[in-house]
């Protein structure tokens, strides 16, 4: 295993989707097209993909977090753009924290400020 690459959310309006994650994320796609919209995420994917039928329903099984340096912060920021609360900041050991939100999609986005974290190449 190599570790995450890709986390991919899937939307029902990819123009609105698009502009909201390019604003929460302070990031524009460098892959734009109808059927994905790819952003990189300091080496990581964050891919949005047009939903096939509105009845599909998302699962609360698999959350991915992406790091953090302020955790309250972005926590807010998020909060601010529309995303409601789905964890609030926590801390879970040590100096690490862990939130999460649901975004207007209803993708969870979970969030993590851990100093330990080390990219290892």
């Amino acid at each position: 295993m190599l570790g995450l690459r890709t986390t991919i959310y899937k939307v029902d309006d990819l123009d609105k989707a698009k502009k909201w994650y390019s604003e929460a994320f302070n990031k524009t796609p460098y892959f734009d097209e109808p059927f994905y919209v790819g952003f990189n995420i300091a080496g990581y994917e964050l891919g949005l993909l047009p939903e096939q039928a509105l009845e599909d329903k998302k699962s609360g099984g698999v959350l991915s977090y992406w790091g953090v340096e302020d955790i309250h912060s972005t926590y807010q920021k998020l909060l601010q753009l529309g995303a409601v609360e789905h964890e609030k900041p926590t801390n879970v050991g040590g100096e690490i924290m862990v939130a999460s939100v649901k975004c207007p999609w209803n993708n969870i986005i979970g969030i993590i400020y851990n100093p330990e974290f080390k990219i290892e190449n």
